[in-house]
């Protein structure tokens, strides 16, 4: 195993490790923690884009996720001001929904793995280190992935804004 590799496999291994501990860690019920257990998620991330010699997405990755979203993301959890109490709920709907979600992504994950398609036209090699290529071709040949994943962003940020109603009716 090469160094490459190895350090392939810890950040892996650290990326999921640091991501279950954001969604359900045992050790602190503060959603402060676990938005720090996300900001080591995306720099281990970050760490897998450089091992992948895609340094500008490892720089965007810490630019503006570990640094702008997540100062976004503290003063909201920071303004919701929760309850104890209201942390400790058990939302019947809220697990059924992230099952739906875990199992969904994870059977997109098995379809693409055993298609083992690589991406249209193949790996672009000129597109290392480029971020005018990167732009051109994420907007020309990757427009739908790109436009599918602010659809799921939007439905996440609503689907936010209502768990943290206080009062549906």
């Amino acid at each position: 195993m090469s160094p490459a590799d190895f350090a392939f496999y810890l950040l892996a291994g650290l990326t999921l490790l640091c991501g279950f501990l954001v969604v359900a860690n045992p050790f602190s019920r503060s959603p402060v923690t676990s938005a720090m257990f996300l900001v080591l998620t995306i720099i281990c991330l970050a760490g897998l884009f450089v091992l992948l010699h895609a340094f500008f997405l490892a720089a965007v990755q810490i630019l503006v996720y570990a640094g702008a979203v997540m100062v976004l993301f503290l003063f909201v959890i920071m303004l919701l001001d929760l309850k104890e109490e209201d942390r400790r709920k058990f939302n019947r709907f809220g697990v059924g929904a992230g099952l739906a979600s875990v199992a969904g992504l994870a059977g997109v994950l098995v379809l693409s793995v055993l298609k083992g398609r690589a991406a249209p036209g193949g790996i672009n090699p000129s597109l290392e280190g480029s971020t005018s290529a990167l732009g051109r071709v994420l907007f020309t040949e990757f427009v739908l992935p790109f436009e599918v994943v602010s659809l799921v962003l939007l439905v996440a940020m609503v689907g936010v804004i209502l768990l943290s109603k206080k009062d549906l009716q």
